[in-house]
Formats: C-alpha cells, sequence, structure tokens
C-alpha cells in the first residue's frame, strides 16, 4: 500500500514529524510480510515455513543501552539507577527529531496498530512504526491484533534499526538506543535489529502504568491454567524456563513472559511467545517446535548444510536463539488470556552454582526475601557479552524492565500470596553436583516431573527436611525424580566443599539484600539465609 492508505489516519503521522513521502504498508498479513522480507533478502524460509532471520550486530538485549527521560512526569516516580539511566528533554528531542527525518528518508516503512493487555479494562493501545517488514511481523506476533476500525493510538513506537546515532552529539554510549518518554508516550528504538527490545521496552512501560497508575501488579512471569481453572504462574529471567516449563500439555498457556494481577485475576500483556530455541525438539518441547510454521519469525538460528532445515544445535552465531509466534499458534492456549489469581507461584532460578535444591518450600517471608533478590544466573547471549552463565541478583525477577522502586512491586506481591494464599515454590533449573563446569545441568524432564508434582498436589504427603543454610522446606521425596537429586549435597563428591559453597552463596545474598533492608519490614529480612 501507498500514501495515503485507506483507514490509516495519516494527520497522526504527521503531528510525530513523519511526511510519509514514500510507501507505507499499513496492517499487512503474516504472508505479505514474509515476502516483502525475502524480496528484502532480510530472511528465508525454512522447511517447516517459518522465517529465518539475522538480527545483526545485537543477538540480545542492550541494557546499557536503554535511557528514560527525566521529565516532570517520571522524575520523582522512576527509580533512577544502572537500569533506568536518565535523558535530558533535550536530548530526546534531538534524537526524536534524527528517528523522524531518517524513517521520512526511506522508500517505505511498515504501520501496525497493535495493543497490550488482555483484560479489556487495562487495554493499552500502541501504533509501531518500523523501518522493516521483520519488526512490523514483530510485532504482528507478540502483541495484540485489534480489530477494531476506531483505533485510537495512546503510544507510539518509532523503530530505525538502521539508524546509527552520534554519541557524542546524543549524549549516549554508543550507536544504539533504546528510549522511553512517558510524558509523549513515545519509545524510540535506533540502531539495533534484536527484536526482543521491542516487547521489552514496552514490558517497562506497562510496569510504570499499571502498578503506580492502575494498583495493577505488573509480574516477568509465565502463567498457565489447569482443567479445573487453577492458576500457576512462573517468575523468572529469560532462560530459566518460563516458556518451556509454562508450555505444558496437560494444561493451557495464558502466556509465557508478562503479565499483570488485578483484584479479580491475571492476564496476559502479549498476543504471542518468543520462545528459546537453542537445543530444541519435538520430544522435550512439542508445543513450541510445532508452532514454528508459518507465520513465525525465528531468529539467529543456522541450518544445515545445503538445506533450508534448521539446525537448533548450532549455537555459532548466539546462543539466544530465539523464534516469536502468535499465542493461539499453541495448541491449548487460553483466548482470550486471562486466568483466576494463582494458587501455586514458581521462582525459576538457574543456579550456576549448584547450590540450590531442584525444589524447594517458601514461607511468606522467604517468598518475599527471594522475589526482592531475583537470584539467577544470566544465561549465554539473553544480553550483550554474556558468554556463559553468570550470577546475578535481579530485583523481582526483572530489574531491567522496572522504572519503580523494587519494593513497590515486592509490597502488592506480598499482599496477595497472602490475601490469596498462594503456595510459592524456588525451582532451580540450573546445576547440581557442583558449580558450573563441575555439576551437570538439572535434567529438564526432572524439572517437569517436579513442576507436575506440585499442581497435582503429589507433594503434600512427603517427608520434609529443612536445608541448613537457607532454611528452606526440602521434600525427601517426588515422583519421577530420584531420591538424591533433591537433596543438593548428596550429589557432590565432597560435602565438606557443598557447604562452604553454600555458604559462600548465603552471604552474597545477604550482601546484595543490604541495600533493600532499611527499606523492608523485619518480617521480610526474617526469611534470608543463615549460617
Amino acid at each position: 500500500m501507498s500514501a495515503p492508505v485507506m483507514g490509516l489516519p495519516l494527520k497522526k503521522l504527521m503531528n510525530l514529524g513523519l511526511k510519509v513521502s514514500g510507501s507505507i504498508h499499513y496492517q499487512l498479513s503474516p504472508a505479505e510480510l514474509v515476502s516483502q522480507c525475502i524480496g528484502r533478502n532480510e530472511g528465508r524460509l525454512t522447511d517447516s515455513g517459518a522465517l529465518a532471520i539475522n538480527t545483526g550486530e545485537f543477538t540480545g538485549r542492550s541494557p546499557k543501552d536503554r535511557y528514560m527521560v527525566k521529565d516532570e512526569i517520571s522524575a520523582d516516580a522512576v527509580d533512577w539507577n544502572q537500569y533506568n539511566q536518565p535523558m535530558e528533554e533535550k536530548q530526546f528531542d534531538l534524537i526524536f527529531k534524527k528517528v523522524t527525518d531518517y524513517l521520512n528518508l526511506l522508500p517505505e516503512i511498515w504501520v501496525r496498530d497493535s495493543a497490550v493487555c488482555a483484560d479489556p479494562e487495562y487495554r493499552l493501545n500502541l501504533r509501531v512504526i518500523s523501518e522493516t517488514p521483520v519488526m512490523d511481523l514483530f510485532a504482528y506476533n507478540m502483541f495484540l491484533r485489534p480489530g477494531d476500525p476506531e483505533f485510537k493510538t495512546a503510544w507510539h513506537l518509532l523503530i530505525a534499526p538502521g539508524l546509527k546515532l552520534d554519541p557524542s552529539r546524543c549524549g549516549i554510549r554508543q550507536q544504539n538506543a533504546v528510549i522511553i518518554s512517558l510524558k509523549h508516550h513515545v519509545i524510540l528504538l535506533a540502531g539495533t535489529g534484536y527484536t526482543g527490545e521491542v516487547k521489552k521496552s514496552v514490558f517497562s512501560v506497562l510496569n510504570y502504568m499499571l502498578p503506580f497508575q492502575k494498583q495493577v501488579l505488573s509480574m516477568h512471569c509465565a502463567a498457565n491454567m489447569g482443567k479445573s481453572g487453577d492458576t500457576a504462574v512462573f517468575f523468572g529471567l529469560s532462560g530459566t524456563g518460563k516458556t518451556t516449563l509454562s508450555a505444558d500439555r496437560s494444561r493451557r498457556l495464558i502466556g509465557d513472559d508478562e503479565h499483570g494481577w488485578t483484584p479479580h485475576g491475571i492476564f496476559n500483556f502479549e498476543g504471542g511467545c518468543y520462545a528459546k530455541c537453542i537445543h530444541l525438539n519435538e520430544a522435550s518441547e512439542p508445543d513450541i517446535y510445532l508452532a514454528i510454521r508459518e507465520g513465525a519469525l525465528l531468529e539467529n538460528t543456522e541450518f544445515f548444510p545445503g538445506t533450508n532445515k534448521v539446525n537448533y544445535e548450532d549455537a555459532s552465531r548466539t546462543e539466544n536463539t530465539r523464534v516469536s509466534y502468535p499465542l493461539n499458534y499453541i495448541r491449548n492456549a487460553v483466548i482470550p488470556s486471562v486466568g483466576k489469581a494463582p494458587s501455586n507461584i514458581f521462582f525459576l532460578t538457574c543456579d550456576a552454582s549448584g547450590v540450590l535444591p531442584p525444589v524447594s518450600r517458601l514461607t511468606p517471608e522467604q517468598a518475599m526475601y527471594q522475589f526482592i533478590s531475583g537470584y539467577t544466573a544470566k544465561i549465554a547471549g539473553t544480553e550483550a557479552g554474556v558468554k556463559e552463565p553468570k550470577s546475578t541478583f535481579s530485583a523481582c525477577f526483572g530489574a531491567p524492565f522496572l522504572p519503580l522502586h523494587p519494593a513497590y512491586y515486592a509490597k502488592m506481591l506480598g499482599e496477595k500470596i497472602r490475601r490469596h494464599q498462594v503456595c510459592v515454590w524456588l525451582i532451580n533449573t540450573g546445576w547440581s553436583g557442583g558449580a558450573y563446569g563441575k555439576g551437570k545441568r538439572i535434567p529438564l524432564h526432572f524439572t517437569r516431573s517436579i513442576v507436575s508434582a506440585v499442581l497435582d498436589g503429589k507433594l503434600g504427603n512427603c517427608n520434609w527436611n529443612v536445608h541448613q543454610v537457607f532454611h528452606f522446606a526440602v521434600p525427601e521425596t517426588c515422583p519421577g525424580v530420584p531420591d538424591d537429586i533433591l537433596n543438593p549435597e548428596k550429589t557432590w563428591k565432597d560435602p565438606i566443599e557443598y557447604q562452604a559453597k553454600a555458604q559462600e552463596l548465603a552471604n552474597q545474598f545477604i550482601d546484595n539484600f543490604k541495600k533493600y533492608e532499611h527499606q523492608v519490614p523485619a518480617e521480610i529480612l526474617s526469611g534470608a539465609p543463615g549460617s
């Protein structure tokens, strides 16, 4: 479609500074977008019909290049830190003009009207304006697809992967940047082709708006629903298993990454899934594997030589290979993606030290302590520069996306856990028998058996032990899991070495929590590990 486009309010684009002199592709179908990508040599078809692309220099997020505009709206509300880096309004104005001038010079742009938040009461409309059909296809897959002809735009995303900014003039670290203006309801993405920046920037906006303005807890979690309507949520950073564990054929998927918790229940922010593909196979993750078909968008995967068949074991480009697809590509997805308040909450941690048990039951105090701590290991490829698991503490299991102080979200979660009497579990999807490099990663089928046992109520009658250092309740038995695996000390060759490593990790928790100890009640501090 070329300008002017029927149904597209061009005046609103002009108000953004877009002159729209070239062609505008508006609300194209996935098939049309795939055809354009292939025609522009931006991707190739796989044997399953999915489109495979290369995101270029960036194969993961670049959190050091994310900024929020500091103005009268955000100055006192945002928790300014290493993730919420302040940008002056004059810098934003300069970069905004550079982005719009760049888009104006292009012979064609892509525009898509989308939305987020499956609960209509909290719906937020988005207009995505991008340089490439790839980004438009990603927006189609990942956001809700409204059919309202009277669409009213609330936020604009301007995406210019090919624009390299001048760091010295723009006041940024390097040539790429993600910039959020709460005042102007605008997100700018420049210099990066990594699609994950698109969804996470919108998630950051919702992490401000929903808790601060709507009293809805925003959560970096997956969610699914049992046959009886019971809901479970899975917190965790990228690579800890949210997508994999929530895609359970015995349960219905609500969403794999981002949700809100209202007084009435929970809802998915997105209209799609963004799954890791490394080591993917049909036997272990059938729903994700079968979702990779026409319209799905694969990122940074490699092919078997001389074929269009994807080699999911190949990590030569990045460990962070990904695929995006609409939620309805999952056979048993919940549409619309809403559910009851959760009965069980799982905190997923990829423990690179090999200390934590595969499953632990937490008291409310321990749950809040663990939530604020957000311990895990960053998995290779999810962020620029991460080549192997690296232990980290990420508040609320999503610090890079939290505009407000972590205590704000933690207080809301604690209130909901108590009100709904939710059971909280810590699941280690990382290492056992030693730290990374010595031990082995806990097999996925063991983790699935643990989660199933919890959700089926099969851990209720077993005996429990208390971990000597972390004081978690640890079951002695679990269906489908060897007893020795449940006690991590028994998996180490040297029990004394294990105890030393466990105390070392506990000390890391305590040191990390010092920055919060004056802002939380004493009951949460009682959930800390000890000697």
